[in-house]
C-alpha cells in the first residue's frame, strides 16, 4: 500500500492534513491548527503546507475552506501578498562580474524599507512623496472602489494608499535577479497591499472580535473571530479584501516594470522581459468549488496550484527558488506552499545568527550584509529542498532559480 504523502491530526473538529513529512513543524503551530479545525464552518478539513509555522490567529502556511463564514485573521494584514516573476532574454554570460550597479539601480527605482515619521517631519523612504506617472496610472482602476470603501469606513481615509502603489515594503519582501538551470536571467519580486491592506486587515479583525463579544460567542482563540455570511460586516470585508488583492497585484506589476527598466539602464542594454510571467497571491480569499460545495478558501501563506496553474515558491535570500506548475491535488484544495517558511522567529534569528554567519550564507549574492537583515538570513528559514520534497504530489518544478541580486527593505 502506497504511504500517504501527508500526516493527519485530529483535535475534536475536522481533520488536519499536513504535508510536512521531513520538514520541521513546531508544536505551537500544531496547536494553532487544532484551534482552527474546531471552527464549526470549516469544510472537510484544514490543509497545512510544508512551510507551515506559527502565525497570529491562523497558522502561516494553512489552507482553510469555509462555508458561510470568513475569518479575517486567517487572511492576515498583508492582504494579497504574493509573488511575480518574469523570464528575460538575458543570459548569465551577459551579466557583469560585479552586480552592485544592478542592485543600486533597482533600489533607486523602487522605494523600499521604511523611515518612521517624527512629529510630522520627514518623509518615509518606502513611500512616494509625489507618485510617478506609472503609479498614478495603476491607481486609476482602483480609485472608484476605494472612494466607496472610504465612505463606508472612514478609518481608511488616512492611509498610505496611492503613495504606496509601486513600493516594496519591509520584512520578507524583496526584489531579486535570478538565474535558472539554463543560465537565463529572471526578475522576481515579493510584496502585497502595503499600508492600506494592513489597515483593512487590522480594522476588520477588530470588528470581528467586537462582533463575537456582542454575540457572546466563545472561541478557542480570540483571533479566530469571524463574520457569518449574510451579515453586514461579511459583505464589507469581502469587498475590501477583493479590492486589496487587486491593489497588491497592480503593485507588483508597477514594481516589475520599474525593475526591468532599472536593469536595462544599469546594464546599458535592451532585452525582452516577459518571455514567461507569473503573478500569484499567497495571502487571500478565493471563491472556489471543492467536494460538492461552493466555499471561501482562505490561503494564508499558500499558493493556489490547480492543474497546470503556474506558481512561485521562493526560498530564503541565500537559497534556491522555484517556478512550479500545479498538479491540482484536491486533498490540499489545489494548494502548495508559498515559500520555505520560518524556522526561527525574527527576534530569535537576531539573537542567534552572527553577522559573519549571515555574510557567509549570502556570499554569492549581491545583497545587504548588515545587522538590519539578519532576521531574514537563510538559517532563519526551513531548508527549501525539504519543503519541495514534501509537496511532490502538489506541484511539479518547472524552473529552479538561484538569486544573484537581492534587494530587501
Amino acid at each position: 500500500m502506497k504511504p500517504m504523502p501527508y500526516e493527519v491530526m485530529q483535535a475534536g473538529g475536522v481533520p488536519i492534513k499536513s504535508w510536512t513529512l521531513g520538514v520541521p513543524f513546531e508544536d505551537e503551530a500544531k496547536a494553532q491548527l487544532k484551534n482552527i479545525s474546531q471552527m464549526p464552518f470549516v469544510h472537510k478539513w484544514v490543509a497545512a503546507m510544508p512551510d507551515v509555522h506559527l502565525g497570529k490567529g491562523a497558522t502561516i502556511g494553512s489552507v482553510v475552506p469555509t462555508l458561510g463564514a470568513v475569518i479575517p485573521a486567517a487572511v492576515g494584514v498583508d492582504i494579497g501578498c504574493g509573488m511575480m516573476a518574469v523570464r528575460t532574454s538575458l543570459t548569465a554570460a551577459q551579466l557583469p562580474d560585479n552586480l552592485a550597479g544592478v542592485r543600486s539601480a533597482i533600489e533607486r527605482a523602487v522605494p523600499h524599507g521604511r523611515t518612521g515619521r517624527h512629529r510630522g517631519r520627514g518623509r518615509d523612504k518606502g513611500a512616494w512623496e509625489n507618485p510617478p506617472d506609472d503609479a498614478l496610472a495603476g491607481w486609476v482602476p482602483l480609485a472608484a472602489q476605494f472612494e466607496l470603501l472610504k465612505e463606508r469606513h472612514s478609518v481608511l481615509k488616512n492611509t498610505n494608499n496611492i503613495n504606496h502603489l509601486g513600493t516594496l515594503g519591509t520584512g520578507n519582501h524583496f526584489i531579486e535577479m535570478c538565474l535558472d538551470e539554463q543560465g537565463s536571467v529572471w526578475l522576481m519580486l515579493h510584496s502585497g497591499s502595503r499600508g492600506v491592506g494592513n489597515r483593512i486587515g487590522t480594522y476588520f479583525i477588530e470588528k470581528a472580535k467586537r462582533d463575537m463579544e456582542r454575540w457572546h460567542i466563545h472561541l478557542p482563540d480570540s483571533d479566530l473571530a469571524y463574520f457569518p455570511e449574510g451579515t453586514e460586516h461579511f459583505d464589507d470585508y469581502v469587498q475590501a479584501v477583493e479590492w486589496a488583492q487587486e491593489f497588491a497585484r497592480i503593485n507588483r506589476e508597477v514594481m516589475m516594470v520599474r525593475t526591468i527598466s532599472a536593469v536595462k539602464q544599469a546594464l546599458g542594454m535592451d532585452f525582452e522581459a516577459r518571455m514567461e510571467a507569473v503573478n500569484c497571491h499567497h495571502n487571500y480569499v478565493s471563491r472556489e468549488h471543492h467536494y460538492g460545495k461552493d466555499v471561501l478558501v482562505t490561503r494564508k501563506g499558500a499558493v493556489r496550484a490547480r492543474a497546470g496553474e503556474m506558481g512561485i515558491i521562493p526560498g530564503s535570500m541565500g537559497a534556491k527558488s522555484f517556478i512550479v506548475r500545479g498538479l491540482g491535488n484536491e486533498e490540499s484544495f489545489c494548494s502548495c506552499s508559498h515559500g520555505a517558511g520560518r524556522v526561527m522567529s525574527r527576534t530569535k534569528a537576531k539573537k542567534l545568527v552572527s553577522l559573519e554567519e549571515h555574510r557567509a550564507a549570502t556570499a554569492d549574492v549581491e545583497c545587504r550584509k548588515d545587522e538590519g537583515v539578519i532576521d531574514e538570513t537563510p538559517s532563519a528559514y526551513k531548508p527549501i529542498e525539504k519543503v519541495m520534497a514534501a509537496q511532490k504530489d502538489l506541484v511539479e518544478i518547472v524552473y529552479t532559480l538561484k538569486q544573484v541580486v537581492c534587494v530587501k527593505g
